[in-house]
């Protein structure tokens, strides 16, 4: 399998990963920082919002991992390469928004 495969399956899990904290906090009701608030990652924006950027995320996971390349979840290093993209975005939010919880 081509590396360019693995690249998208790693950005296709970061996708993926992304997608959970907007939607999550989306269909709670709760306010969560998005590329639409002002200022852009550090502002809130509406659940409505969070929403649906939470499921557009999901739609490019889901073209980065299921429509590029044959992907098998029973390949380790398949699946393993969309687990460290969504460790990836994990660490990477984690240390964003734990910033903006200290202020």
């Amino acid at each position: 399998m081509a590396w360019t495969v693995y690249v998208a399956y790693f950005f296709g899990g970061a996708f993926l990963g992304n997608f959970v904290p907007h939607f999550v906090s989306g269909v709670c009701g709760r306010k969560f920082p998005s590329p639409f608030a002002k200022p852009p990652g550090k502002g809130l924006s509406s659940p409505l919002i969070n929403v649906l950027w939470g499921l557009l995320n999901l739609v490019v996971a889901y073209f980065l991992i299921l429509r590029v390349g044959d992907f098998d979840i029973r390949q380790l290093t398949q699946a393993g390469t969309v687990g460290l993209g969504m460790l990836f975005i994990g660490v990477q939010l984690a240390i964003t928004f734990g910033r903006l919880e200290k202020k």
